[in-house]
């Protein structure tokens, strides 16, 4: 990893304490191994366009580079989570990022990955996400003069005349390669809509434009990106003759292929009013096995070494390993505080130790009892542990609820508002609890 000297006092106030702490920790350690190799080493890397100009821009700080994120949601998620890591990677060994917003992209949708059409949105939803989005990143990035920039493609692609798009930029792609790109051969059974089709040729225009706006002379993205990425590089080389270059990371699967960051009840999100602390935290810890060397390499920022020597860790040292993966990304997403909170609760629970008042809570209000009772639906319902009464229901009639330990298999059990005037902890499962209170 390339060490770049002391740390700016903006940075310092930028992040949080236990954030930046950890941050100035792992710059001062002095590394050998270039950037790039640390990223092939870490397993990050899927396709490059050159690889040895690529390796001779980031690791001699000389990449402008972009990442886009299209604002389909009002927080970034796990999916956004390594991407913003591998811009912090960058951005420390000196090259500068610019975080694009996908402000008019996210008026059409990007088909890669998806199997039906991306709902919708009024352009209004879309500038709430963007805003959202902003505050999150810069958690990650450190923004400001000759550091890192934001910009919304909303800005040059809302206002693009399509005759001119048709006449200034159509010739330059091919509607037979276009078609053999694989995010859109994957709909093409399901049908792809004309506003989808669209999409690579408006990505490829934000390359063309940041390149020839800011100098940008990079793309990052995941690796289903590749065919939109590319459509940039080959329009930069039409219509300036200058070379560009891409670069795709791989994606977060687990072991068996499928992309981590989703739960039974949706996405991780970084947003902790959407996923607490605490379940961001329960979400690392409970990786399998065989994943968790896998996350701790391409997600922290721990040493390879000190990673490395994890791999021969078997048995209850694996958990150990899931522990330290858990609190690392929960300290870079939250910060130390809200990590040690988070680690507490889980032992409290799963341990038999820790703080009790760190667990995930709900509170009590008077119109959620009847008569000074609250049954078990309504309050599994309520601590949202379930959906609806129903799937309530079943959890209790299957076993997999208990009250303090105890088990309730009783659907019609009722508890008096005075119960939860003492400890009163309500378990769905193995994994999902809560502490009720008043």
């Amino acid at each position: 990893m390339v060490t770049r000297g002391k740390i700016s006092r903006p940075l310092e106030k930028l992040f949080s304490k236990g954030l930046f702490a950890f941050m100035k920790k792992y710059i001062k350690k002095e590394k050998t191994m270039k950037l790039y190799d640390e990223l092939v080493a870490r397993g990050l890397i899927a396709q490059v366009t050159d690889e040895d100009e690529i390796k001779e821009l980031i690791n001699n700080g000389k990449a402008v580079f972009y990442i886009g994120f299209d604002p389909t949601a009002d927080s970034l998620h796990v999916g956004h989570f390594m991407a913003l890591c591998l811009m912090k990677r960058l951005q420390m060994a000196g090259n500068k990022p610019i975080a694009l917003i996908g402000g008019g992209t996210a008026m059409i949708g990007d088909p890669s990955g998806k199997t039906d059409m991306r709902k919708m949105m009024t352009k209004e939803t879309i500038a709430h996400n963007v805003e959202c989005f902003k505050k999150q990143m810069s958690r990650f990035i450190e923004f400001g003069e000759d550091k890192a920039m934001l910009v919304n493609n909303g800005d040059w692609l809302l206002d693009l005349n399509y005759v001119d798009v048709l006449r200034e930029i159509g010739p330059h792609f091919s509607v037979n390669r276009m078609l053999s790109a694989e995010c859109y051969k994957q709909r093409m059974e399901r049908g792809l809509s004309f506003l989808e089709f669209n999409y690579m040729i408006m990505q490829s225009f934000d390359f063309y434009t940041l390149f020839q706006k800011y100098g940008c002379n990079m793309q990052f993205g995941g690796d289903d990106q590749w065919s939109n990425m590319l459509g940039g590089t080959e329009l930069i080389r039409r219509k300036l003759g200058k070379d560009a270059y891409a670069m795709t990371i791989n994606l977060l699967l687990n072991s068996e292929g499928k992309k981590m960051g989703k739960t039974e009840s949706g996405a991780v999100w970084l947003d902790a009013e959407k996923t607490s602390p605490y379940d961001f935290f329960q979400y690392w810890r409970n990786v399998s096995d065989a994943d968790v060397i896998k996350c701790l390499k391409m997600l922290t920022f721990l040493p390879l070494e000190e990673i490395e020597a994890m791999e021969k860790w078997e048995g209850s040292e694996l958990n150990k390993a899931k522990e330290i993966l858990a609190f690392e990304l929960t300290q870079l997403v939250h910060g130390t505080e809200e990590a040690n909170k988070a680690k507490e609760a889980a032992a409290a629970l799963f341990a038999g130790g820790g703080n009790s008042a760190n667990m995930p809570k709900t509170v009590l209000a008077e119109d959620n009892f009847a008569d000074g009772n609250i049954d078990i639906l309504t309050l599994l319902v309520t601590a949202g542990m379930t959906a609806s009464k129903s799937e309530a229901r079943r959890a209790v009639e299957q076993g997999g609820v208990s009250v303090n330990g105890e088990k309730v298999t009783d659907a019609k059990a009722v508890f008096a508002k005075e119960a939860f005037n003492d400890e009163f902890i309500l378990k769905k499962g193995k994994k999902s609890f809560q502490r009720i209170t008043l």
